[in-house]
């Protein structure tokens, strides 16, 4: 017997009364711990047969226990994996990620050592990676026909955390001047590791493709492993076998379900096939590491569907790869509608991160900004730093460039689209995603001069739906015009009739129609375009020309055939506004913006900007904000104004009923109206008024007709004969 063993209590006592060793005292002499390299053993002829062959059944039951090694992690290892198992990883199920990883990169070693013109084992065996799931027994298996490990290597790569198998086959190529593999995933070494999140016990049964026995790795995490040979077989006769029984809690892995969802999460593009439970899983190509001229336009429209979980085929695409400064390779959509306007919530971003085909962080919010949340898509780096659990990239600032990179190249793809495709970039792209632009200009500052190139209005000098961009705007300004002019409105019928359009249609100037609270606001944060102010038609102290200011305006300022008021008069009308709307307005001005209406509020931003903020004050204090005194410009010229100056002295409560009227109408005209119902008492009150005096009275009314009230129908005070019976 040739032998070499730390025999069990039982058997050691058995051996030392049965076995002589060669040129030795008879076997009592032994120790009883004996252990020799090598050391030849017979079998004393002086011992009882029956106890021999007792010997013989004790000796040989326990040599699968004698084959056996057991090993311990050290004491830093120990504590490295309990960090590894609890710490690093946010989500259980990365850990199918980091097995399937790392089958993968075995074929792709496999796939090297062919290339060199190495034998291998088990030559003609499919490159697929098996997971096979067992809900009743709550086991996992992964299994690869990959290239294997010796019991070195069981030893060095699962039995020291951190070494990463991967890596170190990658360096050993290049020491050697070879190419490197740019499948090889692995880089850290723990991600073997992460099975003992979801696992009481993992078990390692592999082959070297080199040839040798086949192996037996075992442990449950505790600060032990277990090495045997064993007669376990393998689907292929090379490569690795990973048994995971899983504790309690974590049953539910072990659903193909839910196997399958974590597979074409994080591991869809890998590059061998997956199959689980003998079932194609991975049936999606990873297109974006081809070249674009590689690419059928069907497989664009299938990788699109899967990836934006979307039924339609996409409006366009950006396919492109870079080198330098870092590796990019890049595939994003952009679709044909999207579904914020359904009333279905924010969208979430629609660009991962990959790396070598992994799924490094799933609808990424670095990569691109918030505006851009409708673009689908994938970006891969090789060279990207990624952090220990691989969930997240390392290096924020690098990200932030990437996230330049990408944003550029959509800015100026959708110019070159609105360049080339106008009709298809306007009715299709920006009709369906010119909101998400207008978002941009709010946020994305840097980019907001090319963001401001894309976008299109309706204006007072193109018919009704006809799009005009800022460009086309100031193509058609005179040299020395340097505002843009805007207006919002809630329909384009509305902005045609709003006071504050009066003097732009008198002078011809063209004025953008917004009809949008957003585009106001984007307005308001683009400032200015081409070297000219964007202008609110709104604002106070607007300069559109030669006509006089309304302050200077007086009986030597009127016009030919114009009635209106002296400056003593429009002086007694601005004292009663002010007397009569004391906590509502702060001043009254006299205004030559205005032609057929009587009145408007002015102020340094639009009514719309106004109320917003207004809405926002009162959503971070908790109280309704009292809105603030208002600017009020009157026509001196218009007739409600000068019949306001004859009632006055005749009829001063039908006056103020009259000028809190002309400023409720202000207030709704530029969008401030809070309370519409409060104009209603006032009204019924002037409605009845009139009808008392048309129908010489109203049933049941005790309303008194007084001089100068309403009179024939007429607002006027003036003295007119009474009809008598």
């Amino acid at each position: 017997i040739k032998s070499k063993p730390m025999l069990s209590k039982s058997a050691r006592r058995l051996f030392n009364r049965a076995c002589v060793p060669k040129s030795r005292a008879p076997c009592h002499s032994l120790p009883l711990n004996f252990k020799r390299t090598n050391e030849n053993v017979r079998i004393s002829p002086k011992f009882p047969k029956e106890d021999r062959n007792n010997f013989n059944a004790a000796f040989f039951s326990t040599q699968k226990e004698l084959k056996e090694e057991k090993h311990e992690f050290q004491a830093e290892t120990r504590q490295l994996l309990d960090i590894v198992t609890h710490s690093i990883y946010t989500d259980k199920e990365v850990f199918l990620r980091e097995l399937i990883s790392n089958a993968s990169d075995a074929m792709e070693k496999l796939r090297h050592l062919q290339v060199m013109g190495k034998e291998i084992e088990g030559q003609g065996s499919p490159f697929e990676i098996q997971i096979s799931s067992d809900e009743k027994e709550k086991i996992i298996t992964v299994q690869d026909s990959g290239i294997g490990m010796t019991k070195e290597e069981l030893v060095s790569n699962l039995g020291t955390i951190a070494r990463s198998g991967s890596k170190a086959f990658v360096e050993e190529i290049k020491e050697k001047k070879g190419s490197a593999l740019q499948d090889i995933i692995g880089q850290f070494g723990v991600g073997f590791y992460s099975a003992f999140m979801v696992a009481n016990r993992v078990d390692v049964v592999s082959r070297s493709a080199l040839g040798g026995p086949t192996l037996k790795w075992s442990s449950d995490g505790s600060g032990e492993y277990t090495i045997n040979e064993t007669d376990e077989k393998l689907s292929n006769e090379r490569g690795t076998k990973i048994v995971i029984h899983l504790r309690e809690g974590c049953d539910d892995f072990s659903n193909s379900e839910k196997i399958e969802g974590i597979i074409k999460k994080y591991s869809n593009f890998v590059g061998a096939p997956i199959k689980l439970n003998e079932k194609a899983v991975n049936t999606v190509e990873a297109i974006w590491m081809k070249m674009p001229s590689e690419v059928e336009d069907k497989k664009y429209e299938e990788f699109y569907q899967f990836i934006a979980h979307a039924y339609d085929a996409p409006l366009d695409k950006i396919h492109f790869r870079t080198d330098v400064p870092i590796d990019l390779k890049v595939l994003l959509f952009f679709p044909t509608f999207h579904t914020e306007k359904f009333g279905m919530g924010r969208m979430e971003p629609g660009v991962s991160l990959y790396s070598r085909k992994i799924l490094i962080e799933a609808k990424s919010k670095n990569l691109l900004p918030e505006w851009l949340r409708f673009v689908k898509g994938v970006v891969d780096s090789e060279d990207l730093p990624l952090s220990l659990s691989r969930e997240k990239p390392q290096d924020s600032a690098l990200v932030a460039r990437i996230g330049d990179v990408l944003v550029r190249k959509v800015l100026r793809f959708l110019q070159e689209m609105n360049k080339k495709q106008s009709d298809k970039y306007k009715n299709d792209f920006f009709k369906e995603f010119g909101h998400f632009l207008k978002e941009g200009i709010c946020q994305d500052f840097k980019n907001q001069g090319e963001i401001a190139k894309l976008l299109y209005f309706e204006t007072s000098k193109e018919q009704p739906k006809a799009l005009s961009s800022f460009d086309d705007y100031v193509a058609r300004l005179s040299p020395e015009e340097k505002n843009i002019y805007y207006l919002c409105a809630p329909n384009r019928t509305l902005a045609e009739g709003s006071p504050y359009f009066e003097a732009f249609r008198r002078k011809g100037k063209e004025v953008i129609f917004v009809y949008n609270a957003i585009d106001d606001f984007v307005m308001t944060n683009l400032k200015e375009y081409s070297g000219r102010k964007i202008v609110s038609a709104e604002i106070d102290g607007l300069d559109l020309g030669d006509e006089e200011k309304g302050e200077e305006r007086g009986d030597e300022g009127r016009k030919d055939g114009e009635v209106g008021l002296s400056e003593e008069q429009t002086n007694l009308v601005k004292a009663f506004f002010m007397e009569s709307l004391s906590e509502k307005v702060s001043e009254v001005r006299l205004t030559n913006r205005l032609s057929d209406s009587p009145a408007l509020i002015s102020g340094q931003e639009s009514g719309s900007v106004r109320r917003m903020m207004r809405y926002i004050e009162m959503q971070n204090t908790g109280f309704d904000q009292k809105m603030p005194k208002q600017i009020l410009e009157i026509n001196p010229q218009h007739s409600i104004i000068t019949g306001l100056y004859r009632s006055i002295g005749n009829n001063a409560e039908l006056a103020r009923i009259v000028a809190e009227q002309v400023f409720d109408n202000a207030l709704a005209t530029a969008g401030l109206l809070d309370d519409s119902q409060a104009m209603v008492p006032r009204l019924n009150r002037m409605m009845e008024r009139l009808l008392a005096d048309g129908s010489g009275g109203v049933a049941g009314s005790d309303v008194k007709e007084e001089e100068g009230e309403l009179k024939d129908g007429r607002l006027e005070g003036e003295e007119v004969e009474e009809n008598k019976e």
